[in-house]
């Protein structure tokens, strides 16, 4: 007896190290290794979560009035010098469904369109909405007039309610709200409007008492919860459907970033995009603290960080040049932030934020809105936003089209070669697409892309993967041009012009030159302060950092650029203006290979470019 025990510890022993010395050998050979054991042990978990989830339809709600019951008195909101409890979330978000309720115009499965920037209410709003079975529709508080009847009309809503500070937008567009029978609300103590009601007096002498489940019960996973809205860059602004399930699995992203209990998170990214709103229903899932700005400042950033105790922050990629922009201080490290979670972060800017602000992890995303999967750079590899799960077609930018080969499929790009990136929608990837905008929907999906019968979502971005399988983002289909037989990827020589002395700011598009194929590279910029244009160090730089095919013919100087929300760049203005100086206010230059130098557009140099006499 006692021989086959000692034979059993031996074998258990020599297992054990063998066990170890492969996992050592893994390690050192893959050195990735250990992060993708634990990113591929907590995909496991948060997708048992989501299957015991969609078996109870138990939504982000359930586990917001589940942490209001065991975590009552822990903070859930910082605003300004505010302090909301879970427990206090759940009394108002009470106190906004029954103003809902008690109108009578609200209905268990209707849709409220939000026109409300960051600010708790926000979040009492959706809340209560929810709890008695309703969705939200998320509008940008930036647009007007057209375009915001345009995305109203969008959502299904027939009531709207909005902030007092947007009463001016909402007084533009009332009389055609009015016609639609569509009631308004305003987020103020009082309104003199004819039509308008006051919401904060209606919510005030509303009861705080728990609503029945009831209320609720017809939703399930694959009801919406929320509308939200693309950025519009390339033109009106799309509504994406969210389902509570999709909800679910954008909100898993802090959990997959590492986020925990004892962590606050600070957000000040827009709420109506799913970017700032998926920080907040990320927090809930999490049980944590939300530290809430009404806007991004970049000279407010870390002094509200250090004001909050943040150890989690949301970014976009431009919010974090801006920061490394500002002048360095003796505060830089001085802050508790351990984790950045966002997308669009240049790989150079990467480097200068951990070099400057210490070492903070970063958790580069990329996803779109109203797309069907994630990717999640969970190794922290510099510039890439994630690893290779996905296909990556090659596509020809010249006609805006996949590659196909002589069956008619679709191409895999090889290693290193930029390509469309495309996933498979599928019952458990699927793509609910634009609310009433069936054209738009059916635009945005690839049939028959590597068999007859498959569908695939275009997601409008061309990528590369690198020899290690990381993913790498390239640019918008839409943003590449092609000129002298080649293509240009706009976000590339956009950053190299960034790097000139004289630019604080630039972006990048193609325009059209009569007689010419394809599209002359042009660039938008904006001047450091105190700085004027430096047109020879200008040309300079772009002649050492840039191919002569990927050089802006054009160089249109601007006080501003015009952003989104979310501060991607407005370009279709500037493509539709053109290089034509009877069209621009702002000084434009011409790029003179002769004179080495980007010299003023004057009306003979337009004319001759025109006319095919000047070549470029």
């Amino acid at each position: 007896m006692s021989r086959f025990k000692d034979r059993t510890f031996w074998v258990v022993f020599a297992v054990a190290i063998f066990l170890l010395g492969l996992f050592f050998f893994l390690a050192r050979t893959f050195p990735y290794f250990i992060q993708d054991v634990k990113y591929v042990l907590a995909k496991l978990k948060a997708r048992r979560c989501m299957l015991k989830y969609m078996q109870t339809n138990f939504t982000i709600l359930e586990r917001f009035l589940e942490a209001a019951r065991t975590q009552p008195d822990k903070p859930f909101i910082h605003f300004k010098d505010e302090t909301f409890t879970y427990q206090d979330a759940d009394a108002l978000s009470n106190k906004a469904a029954r103003v809902f309720l008690q109108s009578g115009l609200v209905k268990q499965g209707d849709t409220v369109a939000m026109l409300v920037g960051n600010e708790p209410m926000f979040v009492w709003l959706w809340l209560g909405l929810v709890k008695i079975g309703c969705s939200a529709a998320f509008l940008n508080y930036n647009i007007r007039s057209k375009s915001l009847l345009h995305c109203f009309n969008c959502s299904g809503a027939n009531t709207l309610v909005a902030a007092a500070e947007l009463q001016d937008a909402v007084e533009e567009v009332l009389p055609s709200l009015l016609e639609q029978q569509v009631s308004v609300y305003i987020l103020a103590d009082g309104c003199k409007a004819a039509g308008v009601e006051s919401f904060r007096e209606k919510m005030s002498q509303a009861s705080s008492e728990p609503l029945s489940k009831d209320l609720r019960s017809h939703l399930t996973l694959q009801s919406p919860a929320a509308y939200i809205y693309t950025s519009g860059t390339t033109g009106l602004p799309k509504a994406a459907v969210i389902t509570h399930a999709r909800l679910w699995g954008m909100s898993s992203i802090q959990f997959l970033t590492g986020v925990n209990s004892r962590d606050v998170i600070y957000i000040s990214l827009p709420l109506y995009h799913s970017t700032g709103f998926i920080g907040v229903t990320g927090a809930i899932e999490r049980g944590i603290t939300v530290a809430l700005r009404s806007k991004f400042s970049v000279s407010q950033f870390w002094d509200d960080c250090r004001k909050y105790d943040a150890t989690v922050i949301q970014y976009i990629g431009e919010t974090m040049r801006y920061l490394c922009n500002t002048p360095k201080v003796c505060r830089d490290r001085s802050h508790k932030v351990r984790l950045a979670i966002g997308n669009g972060i240049r790989a150079d800017v990467w480097r200068d934020f951990i070099s400057r602000f210490g070492n903070v992890e970063i958790r580069e995303l990329y996803g779109a809105t109203e797309g069907n999967f994630a990717l999640l750079n969970y190794s922290g590899k510099i510039g890439a936003i994630g690893f290779f799960p996905h296909a990556v077609i090659k596509y020809n930018v010249e006609k805006g089209e996949p590659v196909r080969d002589s069956s008619g499929f679709c191409i895999e790009a090889d290693k290193g070669e930029p390509g469309l990136l495309v996933s498979e929608i599928s019952a458990r990837a699927p793509f609910s697409g634009y609310v009433r905008d069936l054209q738009q929907t059916e635009k945005k999906k690839l049939h028959n892309v590597f068999k007859k019968g498959d569908v695939y979502l275009n997601t409008g971005d061309l990528m590369r993967i690198d020899e290690d399988h990381f993913i790498y983002f390239q640019d918008r289909v839409g943003d590449t041009f092609r000129w002298k037989g080649e293509n240009v990827a706009t976000t590339e020589v956009a950053d190299v012009i960034s790097l000139a002395g004289c630019v604080k700011e630039a972006t990048v598009y193609g325009v059209k030159v009569p007689g010419q194929e394809g599209r002359a590279g042009m660039a938008a910029v904006t001047l450091r302060d105190g700085l004027k244009f430096d047109s020879v160090d200008v040309f300079k730089h772009v002649e050492n950092f840039l191919p002569a095919y990927a050089r802006p013919r054009f160089m249109r100087i601007q006080s501003s650029l015009d952003v989104t929300g979310t501060f991607k760049h407005l370009k279709v203005k500037l493509v539709e203006e053109g290089f034509n100086p009877n069209l621009i206010t702002d000084p434009v230059y011409f790029l003179d290979e002769k004179k080495k130098n980007y010299i003023p557009l004057m009306m003979d140099i337009f004319n001759g470019v025109n006319l095919g006499e000047i070549k470029i």
